[in-house]
């Protein structure tokens, strides 16, 4: 049955390694095992393999322009498996540097996040999508960004307050 929410312990962690572009380099047991996918079949594979459709794609972009400008972020993102189920997240994104600080790979530890901070999350996220299907992730970004202002917080303060 496709649709079913899976879920971890609170003592385990998703761990996974990207190039540059996003392509899976490396995934512990558990990346594989929630993934519903052999191993051999993500790597080298975009990570957006994992990429579920209620994801709003502002936080993507916020992802990626953290992350190639050097800096870590943390975000919840809803996870799709091979079979169509989904688990959710609250990833750490860091780069990684070589010897000359040139970044060479990125990597992400996935814990459990609290229902709690779903309880904000999935209508936030509802929101943002139901925005980007009407006027592109321009317009999600904006409200994001009045969220964000009206609750006088960053969205770093705001993703580690929930």
């Amino acid at each position: 049955m496709a649709n079913q929410e899976l879920t971890f312990g609170e003592d385990e962690f998703i761990v996974s390694k990207t190039d540059l572009k996003g392509k899976i380099t490396y995934g512990n047991a558990l990346f594989i095992k929630m993934s519903g996918y052999e191993e051999l079949e993500l790597i080298d594979k975009p990570h957006s393999i994992l990429r579920h459709e209620e994801m709003p794609a502002v936080v993507f972009k916020l992802l990626w322009s953290r992350i190639q400008a050097g800096k870590e972020v943390f975000a919840y993102v809803k996870n799709k498996t091979k079979n169509g189920d989904y688990y959710w997240v609250l990833a750490h994104v860091t780069p990684s540097f070589d010897t000359v600080r040139q970044i060479s790979n990125y990597h992400s530890v996935r814990r459990k996040p609290s229902q709690k901070a779903l309880e904000v999350i999935k209508p936030l996220y509802a929101t943002l999508l139901q925005k980007e299907k009407i006027g592109g992730i321009s317009a999600s970004e904006t409200v994001l960004n009045q969220l964000l202002k009206d609750k006088g917080l960053s969205y770093d303060e705001f993703i580690l307050s929930l």
